[in-house]
């Protein structure tokens, strides 16, 4: 079945869709070569429509067990080639089954590099994937639909978790945490009670942990004050890491100030310069707001800074025993240049 992807700006994309439902919302690019799955399955894509830049997605199939939630979230893909014939050892099945069995919205055939040249010139915009024989008038009224806000309480868990059982007790806040953040801290030695996002800070005290780690995901910080109010209450109580997500919330609850990107950083091949030892560390990256580092406190450290556009991509602050990076140290999708800081968290829990 044809198919069009239109941005608010008007401009039309032609290619074939996998099923004819339509999907509306926020269209951004993922410069990642590989790594599709996890892509995929981040809650931190809720609300918006991914366009893979990298030509060929699918070649290397399926693989269940490295998907980094229980199920994509993000509103619709756009690809220029699907592998309907995938070759990999731990293969289990083919892309677009994954994505049919889910019901999420995908075009492909499409031109993704005109695509992410009309996000790079006018930033990111809302958009639609639609069949092509939907009326005028009712992809005008389709995209014209609100786009959600409660992003983080749509991925965040329910009710209260735990996993593993190792020596430090760390109080995960889940903004949309990734699987494979929370395997990385349980590698660690860290036994984890992982609460729901609207969690009070009284209750995420009243459990003793010995670390807080502020989770990765969706939206705009800014569209959430009740949970960086109970940020703010967190902090100096006991050591906190942030990761994505969690940066902002931290640096609101500073009282810093957010800012949107044009574009966003999407993919598994940033550059981002660790500003105390001079070296640079190759990252994954999927956030479409950063917090600018002339609003927080005078006392705060920036540790690492983008290589792309110089924004802030991590900040300390020693006197509230705190730190915080903007990209994702997991390496689910991306490299593993970054995986010291879980250490780093728990050095920090011992007093270190």
């Amino acid at each position: 079945m044809n198919g069009l992807l239109i941005l608010e700006s008007g401009q039309k994309f032609r290619g074939k869709l996998l099923m004819s439902m339509p999907a509306v919302g926020e269209v951004v690019f993922n410069t990642g070569m590989t790594g599709y799955q996890e892509t995929f399955t981040d809650p931190s894509y809720a609300g918006q429509i991914i366009t893979m830049t990298y030509p060929l997605i699918g070649n290397y199939g399926l693989f269940h067990e490295i998907e980094q939630a229980d199920r994509p979230y993000a509103k619709g893909f756009v690809l220029s080639e699907i592998c309907n014939a995938p070759s990999n050892w731990q293969n289990e099945g083919a892309l677009s089954t994954f994505i049919m069995m889910h019901h999420i919205p995908c075009i492909y055939d499409v031109d993704t590099r005109a695509v992410t040249r009309a996000i790079r010139s006018r930033g990111v915009m809302k958009g639609v994937i639609v069949p092509e024989f939907m009326e005028e008038a009712d992809i005008a009224d389709f995209m014209k639909t609100e786009l959600d806000k409660d992003l983080i309480a749509q991925v965040s868990t329910r009710k209260v978790k735990t996993y593993g059982n190792g020596k430090y007790h760390v109080a995960v806040m889940d903004y949309g945490a990734k699987d494979n953040i929370l395997r990385e801290l349980v590698k660690n030695d860290c036994r984890l009670t992982v609460f729901p996002c609207y969690t009070k800070a009284e209750a995420v005290l009243a459990v003793k942990p010995d670390g807080i780690f502020l989770s990765n995901g969706p939206g705009n910080p800014e569209d959430v004050p009740e949970m960086y109010g109970e940020v703010q209450k967190l902090i100096g109580k006991k050591p906190i890491f942030g990761i994505c997500m969690g940066l902002q919330l931290l640096g609101l609850a500073l009282g810093g100030k957010a800012r949107k990107l044009a574009f966003g950083h999407r993919g598994s091949n940033h550059p981002v310069k660790d500003v105390r030892t001079g070296r640079v560390h190759i990252t994954s990256q999927n956030h479409g707001y950063i917090i600018d580092e002339s609003t927080l406190p005078k006392n705060v450290i920036v540790t690492h800074r983008n290589l792309h556009d110089n924004t802030l991509e991590g900040f300390a602050y020693p006197e509230k025993n705190l730190f915080c990076v903007q990209y994702h140290p997991e390496a689910s999708p991306g490299p593993s240049d970054n995986l010291y800081l879980f250490e780093q968290f728990v050095k920090m829990m011992e007093g270190k």
